[in-house]
């Protein structure tokens, strides 16, 4: 019988539920039960027994959600504290987002920007493709914030937020707010929005004559910030990396 190229296991190349369980999936006879049921697919078609794949390149999901198998591949999440600057490294010697990294090994890059004075969720990951869509305004990824302002909360200043205001560079508005609490002269607020101009929170709260005094974020699309604490990070879980893919359509 003559020899056919194509059916020669190339370099990396492993069985589909060894792949699958190393990701975390599950066991490899769990994964294989998920294969015969026609639960995964493989670069576009659905998976059989007997399959093997480069973890590096194929393209899985199960049961409709992504699968990251690229063990090269960091998705972190970080709770960044108030006075550390939006960068890996700092020019100037301050205070940067790697010195709260030292045993990931990874090169990893922030998903946007917190300007220093905010606090709370940064994503890090070394996925290009996610972090530029997780970043580009075509895709809409929300962004909720709880906002610390100068108080009592005057009685339009929501609905002004969700109907839209007029900034220097052009009309901004949130999708979602609410008044959390008030505490005197303070008051908590929380609001959504998928916009990614510089200041945004900040101007927009201005703007309807609240200021902001502290500003922290909660959640970036499906991912929250939860009880980590400052200066803390964590890998994100297999669900969170499937639900963030979601969100960019993917």
């Amino acid at each position: 019988m003559p020899h056919d190229d194509k059916l020669a296991p190339a370099d990396g190349v492993e069985r589909l539920q060894k792949v699958l369980a190393a990701a975390g999936v599950g066991s490899r006879r769990a994964c294989e039960d998920l294969i015969f049921r026609r639960r995964v697919t493989v670069d576009g078609r659905v998976a059989q027994l007997g399959d093997k794949v480069d973890p590096s390149t194929a393209v899985i999901y199960v049961d409709g959600e992504r699968v990251v198998t690229d063990t090269r591949l960091v998705y972190l999440a970080m709770n960044k504290p108030r006075g550390v600057v939006s960068t890996m490294a700092d020019e100037k010697g301050r205070t940067a987002l790697a010195d709260f990294l030292g045993r990931v090994e990874e090169r990893v890059y922030h998903v946007g920007r917190l300007d220093a004075d905010s606090e709370g969720l940064l994503l890090l990951t070394n996925d290009g493709t996610l972090a530029h869509r997780l970043m580009h305004p075509s895709y809409g990824v929300p962004k909720t914030y709880l906002c610390e302002v100068a108080g009592p909360l005057r009685r339009n200043a929501g609905r002004r937020l969700l109907a839209g205001v007029d900034l220097e560079d052009g009309p901004a508005r949130v999708d979602e707010f609410r008044l959390v609490d008030t505490l005197g002269r303070t008051a908590q607020v929380e609001l959504t929005l998928h916009e990614g101009r510089k200041h945004i929170v900040r101007r927009l709260m201005e703007e309807v004559g609240h200021p902001v005094t502290r500003l922290v974020r909660t959640a970036i699309g499906p991912i929250r910030l939860g009880d980590l604490r400052a200066g803390r990070h964590r890998m994100l879980t297999n669900a969170e990396i499937a639900a963030l893919f979601k969100a960019v359509g993917d």
